[in-house]
């Protein structure tokens, strides 16, 4: 038998309570709450193959099921404001590997803060990597750091204050300064093995891992909501997997994902008298699917369905089908691998909360007119025909 494959276990902790932000883990900044876009952006992470938000807020736990992460309930003895990051990380760990068995041995565990909300798929990529790839204990994610920093002498209060990284005396410009890095508090990767035995983020070989210094905000007050609301129209369109509010055309775009019920199909299903089932397609449909196939456009059906008439539908629009898939979002990964398509250039249409993990991952995600209001407000585009009634033809045009 092969081995099973290592799993690298992203968890973000989010408590309910805040002192400093009411509901803050739940407040909007780009019109997406800040646990959904920590998830966003961990589940389309390469590397990553479970995202675990840890909390004890049944809104925060509703919230992250519908941005397609799993929940972890965090008991009430590491919710407190005294709980380390680390007690709930180790938590989750714990539950995870109990709640799927022999097949979830994590491999590496990475601490992701909801509080950074311009933290990008790239950055959570890379810490895992040093860790996966580079041999690395630990990693964090860092940013280029020049300023002069000073300190108040409590204890000396006749000499003032006194410079922490400079004496105070010289003044050398920022080029002949020794950088500084800045902990930007956003993602944190371990070894599992070696987290475990330390009980903390950092321990033997650290890596760093260099991100924007641009995009650091962590939002502790309402001061840096506010701060985080004003530049996000503006880093949400400059990262790159944003899209700036635009359509694609067919230069933005090289493979086309579609999900079968609900977005192919009415979502109704008739049911015969021998228990057969069936549904009802609409042939607009399928001349989008041959625009798009004479575009050169490689095309999926994707779906989680393990039903005859998916395979029926693929063949006659004669088209690959995977159908009867757990998780959708891992089998699009590998087909964008095998493919060699890169997932920013992935259109994927779907209709329902289960479609919001694959949303994550692609370049263009985009919702059918009739689709669940979670997934109309994690789209790119709607359409404006739902399922099964030109969606797919409109699309293609």
């Amino acid at each position: 038998m092969s081995a099973q494959p290592s799993r690298v276990l992203a968890v973000i902790p989010a408590r309910g309570g805040s002192k400093g932000v009411s509901a803050k883990n739940l407040a909007p900044v780009g019109g997406v709450p800040l646990v959904a876009r920590a998830a966003r952006e961990c589940l389309a992470a390469r590397h990553i193959t479970d995202v675990v938000v840890s909390t004890d807020d049944s809104a925060i736990a509703a919230a992250a099921r519908a941005a397609g992460a799993e929940v972890v309930e965090r008991p009430a003895d590491i919710a407190g404001d005294l709980a380390s990051s680390e007690a709930a990380v180790l938590h989750a760990m714990d539950v995870f590997e109990e709640r799927h068995g022999a097949a979830s041995s994590v491999r590496a565990v990475l601490l992701v803060q909801c509080t950074s909300p311009f933290l990008l798929r790239e950055d959570v990529g890379d810490v895992a990597a040093a860790v996966i790839e580079g041999g690395a204990d630990s990693a964090l994610t860092v940013a280029s750091f020049h300023g002069f920093v000073w300190r108040e002498q409590d204890a000396a209060p006749a000499e003032g204050a006194r410079g922490v990284n400079h004496d105070r005396s010289v003044r050398p410009r920022r080029q002949d300064r020794p950088e500084d890095l800045l902990e930007t508090g956003a993602a944190y990767a371990m070894d599992a093995a070696g987290f475990r035995a330390s009980g903390h983020r950092f321990f033997g070989r650290t890596e760093l891992v260099r991100t924007d210094p641009a995009r650091v905000l962590e939002i502790d007050d309402p001061h840096d909501l506010a701060r985080a609301r004003a530049l996000a129209p503006l880093l949400d369109a400059q990262a790159p997997s944003g899209r700036g509010g635009t359509l694609p055309t067919r230069d933005d775009v090289d493979a086309v994902v579609l999900d079968f019920d609900g977005t192919q199909t009415d979502d109704r299903v008739y049911i015969d008298a021998e228990g057969r089932e069936t549904v009802a397609v609409h042939r607009g449909d399928g001349l989008g699917v041959a625009a798009l196939r004479r575009a050169g456009l490689e095309l999926l059906i994707l779906s989680t369905e393990q039903n005859p008439v998916v395979a029926a539908r693929a063949r006659k629009l004669r088209i690959p089908v995977m159908h009867g898939v757990d998780r959708k979002d891992l089998a699009l990964k590998q087909w964008c691998e095998e493919r060699g398509v890169a997932p920013e250039r992935v259109l994927y249409v779907g209709n329902d909360a289960n479609d919001l993990p694959c949303f994550a991952l692609v370049g263009w995600p985009v919702a059918v007119g009739d689709a669940h209001d979670a997934v109309r407000a994690a789209a790119a585009a709607v359409t404006s025909r739902g399922g099964g009634a030109g969606a797919v033809r409109e699309i293609a045009g």
